[in-house]
């Protein structure tokens, strides 16, 4: 069976995260995707974890893909853009808005040459408004959108927010920018028209915070404690989580409490919101006598969802990683290593990963002769 997106082309000019986790996703879904670079390269090629010059991150958001290498600011590269775009289903960018306009290569300016092209653009905070022309990367958004303060900073007292070294902002919207980009490819196929899909970092981010929205639009009594975070355990700390009545009375089972079911501090769950801090005293006065594998087998016995806090390290070797093949073998010129393979299966057709992580330019004059331009053109970008 041949992969989904088998004989759907992409012209990939992303940079950084969002736009290349999106464009990796459809190659490994089958799509040929041509990603365009400077001659600089894409900055993650520099990127640490280095080995012997080549960027583990970066080929863990490129595998697959094919690498050109044109100067946008040459009129003889636009015009060879242009003759790609007439070859390509969809044109994926997360630049500042504006800039692909000024480059001549805006939605407008392509849907001419190509009136069928799916054009996805990822940026900060959207194409339009006020805010479209702020420069922003993850950190940024995660702090203007209030997740940081949500999530990551000023908790437990703390007098000043936590660093941020992860990019939920960058997945989110990439994956977001993949469902909406497929959605207009099924439309194209009912009405043979394409159209601009534009992706906002910022939206795609408050579209996660569900209660955090939800509980700034209303008069919401703060609980004690939140209800989702660690319990102590004699060696460590354990996340659990009572989403539902019958987590609740299965963990009050686990922990040799029933009484907990009728006391009128916890029975219902409002009032069990409202004095979490009280009940996490009394389960800690449980928890804190076993040891974090202890406290976790007493709480899987009755089904009660929960985890040790492990690390990355950790937690790739468990046994469900090698089960599922979550992780994937990639290659660059550096040698072999593993990288997070798409969370999702098809029962119907395969998947793969890579293998290869293209080096700069490596398909430069290959794609070039696909689009139709001459060995004497090719040669003079190519130099």
């Amino acid at each position: 069976m041949p992969r989904p997106l088998a004989g759907v082309r992409v012209l990939d000019f992303s940079t950084t995260i969002a736009g290349p986790h999106c464009g990796r996703l459809m190659a490994d879904m089958g799509a040929d995707v041509i990603k365009v670079e400077s001659p600089e390269g894409d900055l993650m090629r520099s990127r640490p974890v280095q080995r012997d010059g080549a960027g583990t991150m970066f080929g863990q958001l490129n595998a697959g893909k094919r690498s050109i290498v044109l100067d946008l600011k040459r009129p003889e590269a636009v015009a060879a853009v242009k003759a790609l775009v007439k070859t390509v289903d969809i044109v994926l960018e997360n630049y500042r808005p504006g800039v692909m306009k000024r480059l001549g290569l805006d939605y407008p300016e392509l849907a001419k040459v190509n009136p069928r092209i799916i054009y996805g653009a990822i940026s900060g905070y959207g194409q339009t408004g006020p805010a479209a022309g702020r420069p922003a990367y993850a950190p940024v958004i995660h702090a203007a959108t209030g997740y940081d303060m949500a999530h990551l900073g000023y908790q437990g007292g703390r007098e000043r927010p936590d660093n941020c070294g992860i990019f939920v902002a960058d997945y989110a919207s990439g994956a977001y920018a993949l469902g909406a980009i497929l959605a207009a490819l099924h439309q194209r196929h009912v009405n043979g028209k394409g159209q601009m899909v534009d992706v906002s970092m910022f939206e795609s981010l408050v579209g996660m915070l569900l209660g955090e929205v939800n509980r700034a639009q209303f008069d919401f009594e703060v609980p004690s404690r939140p209800m989702y975070g660690p319990i102590e355990a004699k060696d460590g700390y354990v996340m659990l989580a009572t989403a539902s009545e019958r987590t609740f009375q299965d963990m009050a089972t686990a922990a040799g409490r029933r009484d907990w079911l009728t006391d009128p501090r916890f029975e219902k769950y409002a009032d069990r919101r409202m004095n979490w801090g009280l009940f996490v005293v009394e389960l800690e006065e449980w928890s804190r006598t076993l040891t974090v594998k202890e406290v976790v087998a007493a709480f899987e016995k009755h089904g009660v969802p929960c985890s040790p806090y492990l690390t990355v390290t950790e937690a790739l070797k468990d046994p469900q990683v090698e089960h599922r093949g979550s992780l994937c073998t990639i290659e660059d010129r550096a040698g072999a290593y593993k990288s997070p393979a798409p969370p999702f299966r098809f029962s119907g057709s395969p998947l793969q990963s890579g293998p290869k992580v293209a080096g700069l330019g490596e398909h430069t004059k290959a794609v070039l002769a696909e689009a139709g331009l001459e060995p004497a053109e090719i040669e003079a970008l190519v130099k």
